[in-house]
């Protein structure tokens, strides 16, 4: 069976869905913590008189903020890499004619 153009992109943009709402769906009960929150703690538990040796330079408001602010910061890389992706297949496209 060969898929093509729109049957193509919409099986995809499906399996991606379902990639992020399985696990979800299967871990009803679980905590998805972030990696910092763990780090700390571990350490904590190991070596409770530690101190950090270096601090934020600007720390959010909120973590409603600090959200909003990771989420823009993903979004401006994934606009570079892709502009840089499709920018090069251009050139290579267009540097026949």
């Amino acid at each position: 069976m060969k898929l093509k153009g729109f049957s193509k992109n919409l099986v995809l943009g499906i399996l991606v869905v379902l990639l992020m709402v399985v696990p979800l769906m299967m871990n009803k009960d679980a905590a998805f913590e972030g990696a910092d929150g763990a780090a700390e703690e571990m350490i904590q538990e190991i070596n409770p008189d530690y101190t950090p040796w270096a601090s934020s330079l600007f720390e959010p408001p909120s973590g409603e903020i600090e959200t909003l602010l990771f989420s823009l910061q993903a979004a401006i890389g994934t606009g570079v890499i892709f502009y840089y992706l499709g920018y090069s297949r251009g050139k290579k496209k267009y540097a026949n004619h």
